[in-house]
């Protein structure tokens, strides 16, 4: 073997090292000048890595409103439409993933701008903002249910700490998610490459896997015990207002699979790019199954008493031994998967903001600064967010029927009607204007059905 070939070898291995060159208007951890900040030793994310940190991406709150959406539409169709969602997110990565390759993009903002301009650049940026602030704020909403306590179905449901140790003030919601926010949250966040979250990512994977596992297992025994009655297969539908309500978990779905923010960076610090689509493929096989099963036998446990979050159903005697040490080690399994979610959600809406607003300074990663201040910022208005929202349906409602769904489906089905690079098949385009259409239609029912719902509550407590 020559010297010339042994070289050629080596490059081939790790066609990560220089995959690009910085573009410092992208919103994208810069891949050079990486000895300037102490990434030097980094070679690039194993597949392992990539799929631990996209399932943590797609596996966040999403899962814990899913049972509700089984509650509106029924059993069948709800489990039908989670598939159908995992496959048109899988499609929509795909175009991305395509024309990425096709224009030596370096994240989705770049894409958009290759296809766009600066308008079309400057929009998806801002939905990742929208998006990610709104998850983030579902997550807090979440954990402060979940270990404080919830009000907002009418009916308080005891969190963990207020079981344990009763009504105090540092077992209040405001205090539980401002301890989480500084001893978890801003540590975590403080990373400036997602890989170091890596091994976070595998843990949270790990603990909703012992959520599901838990919650299966109480179903399995509440069946064999008789103590849980048939489910609601097929929807109520009585008039034009019950067949419009249907429309509403169109954004819990499309939140639920919402990943396509974080496909670049991962992508941009993979060893092998070639592996991308494998990543995206067995990330959405794993979330997707661990969707459908919590899905089923959470509303299967709890019928049509299944609330917004299921996870504050948690709370009762389930009619089993050991029920409430079960109820809380589910919480708690979930709770603290959450809160290793939260960075990885954390770390593209920091690097679009810095994008939007500073796209001519130099890259965030080297100002030290810059990132502190936006980190500190971005952290405080999830806080207060939190604590001023009352319910996640309203959260998801929101970020799902406007900017996640412009990520996820219009965005990329807008990429390929497009077609500047002439690589978009009959077949793609056909199935981008369905996107489309489909996006387009089920969102706009599912904001007038929440709009009316709205308008027809306030008339009644009115009267």
């Amino acid at each position: 073997m020559t010297i010339e070939s042994f070289a050629h070898k080596s490059e081939k291995k790790r066609p990560r090292k220089n995959k690009a060159v910085i573009d410092e208007n992208a919103p994208l951890l810069p891949k050079s000048n990486e000895s300037d900040v102490g990434f030097d030793d980094f070679n690039g994310a194993s597949f392992s890595g990539a799929v631990f940190n996209l399932s943590t991406t797609i596996i966040g709150a999403g899962i814990m409103a899913l049972p509700a959406t089984l509650k509106q539409l029924g059993m069948v169709p709800g489990l039908v439409a989670i598939i159908f969602m995992a496959f048109l997110t899988e499609k929509s990565i795909e175009f991305l993933i395509r024309f990425t390759r096709a224009g030596k993009s370096t994240s989705y903002g770049s894409l958009m701008g290759d296809s766009f301009g600066k308008y079309g650049k400057a929009l998806v940026q801002l939905c990742v903002i929208v998006n990610n602030i709104g998850v983030l704020i579902v997550y807090m909403i979440i954990i402060g249910d979940v270990l404080s306590g919830t009000s907002a179905s009418g009916e308080h449901h005891s969190g963990i700490f207020e079981g344990w140790f009763g009504v105090h003030w540092w077992t209040g919601r405001t205090f539980i998610v401002l301890f989480t926010t500084l001893a978890i949250f801003a540590p975590l966040a403080s990373f400036k490459r997602i890989d170091s979250l890596r091994f976070t990512s595998a843990l949270s994977v790990a603990l909703a896997v012992v959520f599901l596992v838990i919650a299966v297992g109480i179903s399995i025994v509440k069946i064999i015990s008789g103590g849980v009655a048939m489910p609601k297969l097929f929807p109520d539908v009585t008039d034009v207002a019950s067949l419009l309500k249907l429309f509403t978990v169109v954004p819990v779905f499309v939140t639920a699979y919402i990943c396509h923010f974080n496909v670049h960076t991962i992508d941009n610090e993979l060893e092998d790019s070639s592996q991308l689509r494998g990543v995206v493929q067995t990330s959405l096989g794993l979330c997707s199954s661990v969707y459908i099963m919590i899905s089923f036998f959470g509303f299967l446990l709890f019928g049509d008493g299944t609330l917004d979050d299921v996870l504050a159903n948690f709370d009762t005697d389930l009619g089993i031994p050991f029920s409430f040490v079960l109820n809380d080690a589910v919480r708690i399994s979930y709770t603290a998967h959450l809160m290793l979610v939260f960075p990885v959600v954390f770390f593209p809406l920091r690097l679009n903001i810095d994008g939007l607003l500073f796209s001519k300074s130099k890259p965030l990663v080297l100002d030290n600064f810059r990132f502190a201040s936006l980190t500190i910022s971005l952290i405080g208005v999830i806080f207060l967010g939190a604590n001023f929202i009352p319910s996640i349906w309203d959260a998801f409602q929101f970020t799902g029927a406007t900017a996640a769904v412009c990520i996820g489906f219009i965005f990329p089905a807008a990429i390929i009607l497009r077609d500047r690079y002439n690589i978009a098949t009959k077949g793609d385009k056909i199935l981008a204007v369905i996107m489309i259409v489909l996006a387009v239609f089920a969102n706009a029912v599912a904001l007038y059905s929440d709009a009316y719902a709205l308008i027809k509550q306030n008339k009644s407590k009115r009267e």
